[in-house]
């Protein structure tokens, strides 16, 4: 093939699904879902407790490309065998996310909801680790008033001046958790607000085919994939059972804003996809994951539109960005779980890909 011309190296590209500049960074034995890359280059992944009893919740990939648990072996000890015995606020029950904050930490979502079911009292919380000493240096609890059962913390941002957390809720009852980072209390915001909410007209699938569980049910997450402004003042989200991005002003979301202005002040952004991951990189352009078609689009004007498709994004999950632009995005393969793939393995094989930015 080393001659083929263009047009058959294309042709030839599209037959196996691969449309755009996609490279495999790492591969897993587990489920994984969130990345995050700091400043200097460092690169996590989580793994959450959905299927298996993954051995690793929090995972730094050395140069090598071995993985080691992070910040410690005895933080990621967690075993639901032994839930009982574990300190829920000392160890990762069920990371969903990890988040670097651009002041030298490394924050850790931890819904405490093993197989995205029943809460485990007090082990829903932010830990946050200091990038320099690799060490936790606060634990902040969501309360249950907060992370209330059937609450399911799926992502999170942050402002630009450290003091303030964005968390949505993808569970039963969708919302947007604003925590404040100084006095660790929390609260919902757009609680059961229909921005936040399943859209109960889409229907979930994958190359066309719809995605359920054997006995019919398909995925259903409310408000799960969010995005911060480069300036701190517009959050962005959408449902996963959805295919509208809504926006909000930050200032609105302080907790002495009433909920009748807070839902007035909720705009439509654009008519979009079902889509997990939302990214706000540092050149201003919002991505979204797109499951359904093995795709990364972008946001422009009022819809989207593509910026690659490749088919061993199995459930493209969830981005970060590199120190030089570099695009990181996990493939969860959630249509491959025990949920939707009867007979499978509790434990599958997933990727971390990146890929260049968008010019």
């Amino acid at each position: 093939m080393d001659n083929a011309s263009p047009t058959l190296l294309s042709q030839a590209k599209e037959a196996i699904g691969l449309t755009g500049p996609l490279t495999e960074v790492a591969a897993f034995e587990h489920q994984v879902t969130g990345v995050a890359v700091t400043a200097d280059g460092r690169r996590f992944v989580n793994f959450p407790r959905w299927t298996d009893d993954a051995p690793i919740s929090v995972g730094e990939i050395k140069a090598d490309g071995s993985l080691v648990p992070y910040p410690d072996e005895t933080w990621n000890s967690w075993r639901n065998a032994k839930a009982t015995e574990m300190p829920v606020g000392e160890h990762f029950v069920c990371v969903q996310s990890i988040v670097s904050d651009g002041h030298g930490n490394l924050w850790v979502l931890d819904p405490g909801a093993p197989g995205n079911e029943k809460i485990l009292e007090g082990a829903p919380k932010l830990v946050c680790i200091d990038l320099a000493t690799d060490r936790v240096t606060k634990v902040i609890p969501v309360s249950g008033d907060v992370a209330l059962q059937g609450t399911y913390l799926n992502d999170v941002r942050f402002s630009p001046d450290g003091g303030t957390a964005y968390i949505t809720d993808s569970g039963t009852r969708g919302a947007i958790i604003v925590v404040d980072l100084q006095d660790g209390t929390s609260v919902r915001a757009l609680d059961g607000h229909w921005s936040t909410q399943i859209d109960k007209t889409v229907k979930v699938e994958i190359d066309g085919e719809p995605l359920v569980r054997p006995d019919g049910r398909q995925p259903v997450f409310a408000a799960d994939g969010i995005a911060i402004s480069n300036d701190g003042e517009t959050l962005f989200w959408q449902a996963l059972t959805g295919r509208t991005l809504f926006a909000i002003a930050t200032d609105k979301l302080r907790p002495d804003v009433g909920e009748e202005e807070r839902a007035a002040a909720v705009k439509i952004v654009a008519t979009t996809h079902v889509a997990d991951g939302l990214w706000m990189s540092s050149s201003g352009i919002l991505y979204l994951t797109s499951p359904g078609d093995f795709s990364i689009r972008r946001l422009s004007g009022s819809a989207t539109e593509s910026v690659l498709t490749d088919k061993r994004l199995r459930w493209p999950d969830t981005f970060s960005e590199g120190p030089d632009g570099t695009m990181y995005v996990t493939a969860s393969h959630i249509q491959d779980t025990q949920w939707f793939t009867p007979g499978a393995s509790p434990s599958i094989k997933t990727q971390l890909f990146s890929f260049p930015p968008v010019g």
